[in-house]
């Protein structure tokens, strides 16, 4: 149920425009300051997610691991998706209350995992 719910808030993030997706698009967005949330999908390659987590890190955006590329994509009326961005905060969170805790694939923002 709660999967439907992520892919269905990144569905309406698209619809508003408060996405960035692909790899380039969604690496400017964290480097810029837009990115609110970044999500990777499950399936990227070692390399990917490596790469997103530790950009993810230093820039202090929180960073999940979540879904596949067809799901993502499909989410965003596009056909493949290994990686994007919610760029509007508001969206972000709502998106982060039906992600899983335990695959969050190290939370990035700063925050104490215990609470």
């Amino acid at each position: 149920m709660s999967q439907n719910r992520v892919l269905s808030m990144i569905g309406l993030a698209q619809k508003a425009g408060k996405t960035a997706s692909g790899e380039f698009s969604t690496e400017k967005a964290v480097k810029t300051g837009c990115a609110a949330l970044v999500i990777v999908s499950t399936e990227s390659s070692d390399n990917t997610k490596k790469k997103f987590r530790n950009m993810c890190e230093y820039y202090k955006v929180p960073f999940y691991l979540y879904g596949t590329k067809a799901e993502l994509g499909a989410a965003m009326g596009k056909e493949f998706r290994a990686s994007l961005a919610i760029t509007d905060t508001g969206l972000a969170n709502a998106v982060r209350k039906y992600l899983p805790v335990e695959n969050d694939g190290g939370r990035c923002d700063g925050e104490n995992q215990d609470t």
